[in-house]
């Protein structure tokens, strides 16, 4: 029985032109090559698995090769590739700088390069896992670096190219290699799958590649773990048995039944995933792959960013046109949540389906949002509750449109608070009362709307369009002008009404001081702060009763902060900042010393 070689050994690329995904870097040797162009220090850096250490064999072969082509590749037949080939080699050194990377290795390589080739032109160090050596190991190995002999040629690898020092990038010369694309790899799986005579799908050989993620090393290891499994026939469902990976037609259900809101049909879905073993956080995470796509596929652009199997790319594209960009953005940002506070739950189970009752009726929510007309029907449960709104006169800008005559009739009484307005019709005969109010504003306004009916609103309404519809006049009250008196008994009416309200801004009310200004405005000095602060959150109310009051729509106020001690000390308010720390020197001037001496600024 022959000994099995897995196929990352056995199909390792022997010359530059079966390299797999990487012509920029092999072109650019081959052209070095041909040039007679080599530097004496290479570093090589990229992802696993793409071909450094091969690449490095490879040049460290060709240079050495006694019959190149005139494509600058090796011939594999003569005495210098065939011991490289059995590895038996003394002009490549190779050397694992993750096990070997102290100081003492570095110098021993180093010694080893005084000796010239006994066979060939070159001597070849390869060191893999550069970026493990220590600081120390990296400055031994600076000066041989820079100025090697003319026959050494170093070639570093590393996976991580930001660990290096910078003293060591500036003497290489750097290769960058790129993952392989899904492409190259599905081809070269083929290859491989003809040579071994395995039957594959080439859905499920596109399953593998999009797992090694740009790593054909581990393609490579995969296809030959599922050969073994499947004895030489690889199918897809197979495929995705093997690696535990959930297919996709589970997702496109799971989201035709978000869609319909079949929150049922989704839980029981979830269930039959469940029941198969595969974890939560690999549901969510492959559904957001899932949602990507979808998202990906909404625009024609994008749509080569889509990895998917071939047979399911028509029904992306086909899904895509049913889902708005704003579901899939939405339900992007809810699974990312969701998996984020996975490892905290403790119901795992009961967080993804938790997860997929929002995703449920997510759409319904977006919907809602965005329609004005839900918005509007919510506010209208609150446009029901009764308002405190200002009581205007009868007298409006599309009835003087009309021209209509105002004037005071012989039986209308204005005694500064009653009226009495009377209404006559066109014909002579009939007489209709539109308003006879009794303003008396010690009562609060808002008592006064909510006692008025809404139904007789309505009808106060349509009598007003009847009224208007018939041209007839109505009496302008007349507006009064400020008075100390009468302004000091409208504000204490008003501030009475906070303490039946129990409102705690009554006190500032009380305690403040009313200056007028003119005819149409007024100052209320406040004795500090606060209490301007509460004058301030009822100047709208206290505005529109006061303009009420007076019948003059013209009223304003400002609030004013002027601190009377004298009133303070009649209330006995407590003291503020500035007094308090007044109050604590005068008893000890030990406290103002220390505040100069400590050079400290006080917070009034």
């Amino acid at each position: 029985m022959d000994k099995f070689i897995v196929s990352a050994r056995k199909y390792r690329p022997q010359n530059f032109s079966t390299v797999v995904g990487q012509p920029h870097i092999t072109t650019t040797l081959k052209n070095a090559i041909k040039n007679n162009q080599l530097a004496h220090a290479f570093l090589f850096c990229g992802p696993r698995g793409v071909g450094k250490t091969t690449c490095a064999r490879i040049l460290a072969k060709t240079i050495n090769c006694e019959n190149r082509g005139a494509d600058a590749e090796a011939c594999n037949k003569c005495t210098s590739c065939i011991s490289f080939n059995e590895g038996t080699s003394l002009n490549i050194h190779e050397l694992d700088a993750a096990s070997n990377n102290s100081v003492d290795d570095i110098r021993t390589l180093v010694e080893q390069v005084r000796f010239a080739p006994q066979a060939g032109k070159y001597k070849v160090y390869i060191i893999d896992e550069v970026h493990m050596l220590t600081a120390a190991a990296f400055n031994a190995f600076l000066k041989t670096l820079e100025e090697p002999p003319p026959y050494a040629i170093f070639i570093l690898a590393t996976t991580e190219k930001h660990k290096i020092l910078p003293t060591i990038l500036s003497r290489c010369q750097i290769f960058d290699f790129k993952r392989i694309t899904v492409n190259d790899t599905v081809e070269h799986l083929r290859e491989i799958c003809d040579k071994e005579e395995i039957k594959a799908d080439k859905a499920a050989l596109q399953v593998i590649a999009q797992r090694s993620e740009g790593c054909m090393r581990d393609a490579l290891s995969i296809l030959d773990k599922i050969a073994s499994f499947t004895n030489n026939e690889i199918s897809y469902q197979d495929t995705l048995e093997h690696l535990n990976i959930l297919d996709a037609d589970y997702y496109f259900r799971l989201m035709e039944a978000m869609q319909q809101q079949n929150l049922a049909g989704a839980l029981l879905l979830f269930d039959d995933i469940n029941k198969k073993g595969f974890e939560g956080d690999m549901v969510l995470n492959g559904f957001a792959e899932f949602i990507r796509n979808l998202l990906v596929c909404k625009d024609e652009k994008v749509a080569l960013l889509l990895e998917a199997v071939e047979n399911f790319k028509e029904r992306y594209v086909d899904a895509a046109k049913k889902i708005s960009a704003s579901y899939l953005i939405s339900a992007l940002n809810l699974l990312n949540e969701t998996e984020i506070n996975y490892k905290a739950a403790r119901n795992k189970r009961l967080h993804v389906e938790l997860a997929l009752i929002k995703l449920c009726y997510l759409q319904q929510a977006i919907e809602i949002s965005a329609n004005s007309e839900g918005i509007s029907k919510k506010k209208s449960t609150e446009a029901s509750k009764p308002v405190a709104f200002r009581s205007i006169v009868p007298v409006e800008a599309q009835r003087k449109k009309e021209k209509q005559e105002i004037a005071d009739k012989p039986g209308t009484v204005i005694d500064g608070h009653r009226a009495k307005l009377l209404i006559e019709t066109s014909s002579s005969e009939e007489q209709i009362l539109v308003q006879e109010a009794t303003k008396d504003y010690a009562q609060p306004v808002q008592q006064a709307v909510k006692t008025t009916p809404v139904a007789t609103l309505g009808a106060l309404s349509k009598l007003r369009k009847e009224v208007a519809g018939r041209q007839q006049s109505v009496v302008e009250e007349k507006t009064e002008k400020l008075d100390d008196a009468i302004l000091k008994k409208a504000w204490m009416e008003y501030a009475q009404q906070l303490r039946m309200r129990k409102n705690p801004a009554v006190q500032s009310f009380e305690l403040a001081v009313l200056r007028i200004i003119d005819d149409h405005s007024f100052e209320a000095m406040a004795n500090n702060n606060l209490e301007q602060k509460f004058i301030e959150q009822e100047k709208r109310d206290v505005s529109a009763f006061l303009q009420k009051f007076f019948n003059n729509r013209s009223v304003t106020f400002n609030v004013t902060v002027n601190e009377n001690k004298t009133i303070r000390e009649l209330v006995g308010l407590p003291l503020n900042k500035k007094e308090q720390y007044l109050k604590i020197i005068a008893h000890y001037p030990l406290v103002k010393e220390l505040k100069d001496r400590l050079r400290l600024e006080l917070d009034y």
